[in-house]
């Protein structure tokens, strides 16, 4: 069962991705917070790290850059209420990460961690363009 690491400061985000993801066949650990995560990570191993850029304490993207500096090839979903553009200054700390705008739907979510953990690397809101 893939273990997956969810970060975001917000309660309602964690319980519905966890939720979607559990009912997936996924093993959740929820983090509430940079600090929190970083501990989870140290104990346990991860296949998947879903971050939210915009967390209360810390930027998110440099929670990615020490998940990653940890785990050079883990697979991240970065999540945000704004655009990728918004924070794509922040692109050299994220490779390979793909971004998914908030609100998403089930299938959203399902799409980009798919990407994630593939060859498919790009943003999933620009994949949706492109096929639509």
């Amino acid at each position: 069962m893939p273990r997956v690491l969810v970060v975001d400061d917000q309660p309602e985000v964690r319980t519905m991705i966890s939720i979607v993801l559990r009912m997936n066949g996924f093993e959740i650990f929820e983090a509430a917070s940079a600090a929190s995560a970083l501990t989870l990570f140290e104990q346990a191993s991860f296949d998947l790290a879903i971050v939210d850029i915009f967390l209360q304490e810390t930027n998110g993207s440099d929670l990615i850059a020490a998940l990653r500096a940890q785990a050079p090839d883990l697979p991240v979903v970065a999540i945000s209420g704004m655009t990728v553009l918004d924070f794509q200054s922040d692109a050299p700390k994220l490779p390979d990460v793909v971004c998914l705008l908030k609100p998403f739907r089930p299938a959203d979510l399902l799409r980009a961690i798919e990407a994630a953990r593939g060859s498919c690397r790009q943003p999933v809101d620009a994949a949706l363009a492109a096929a639509g």
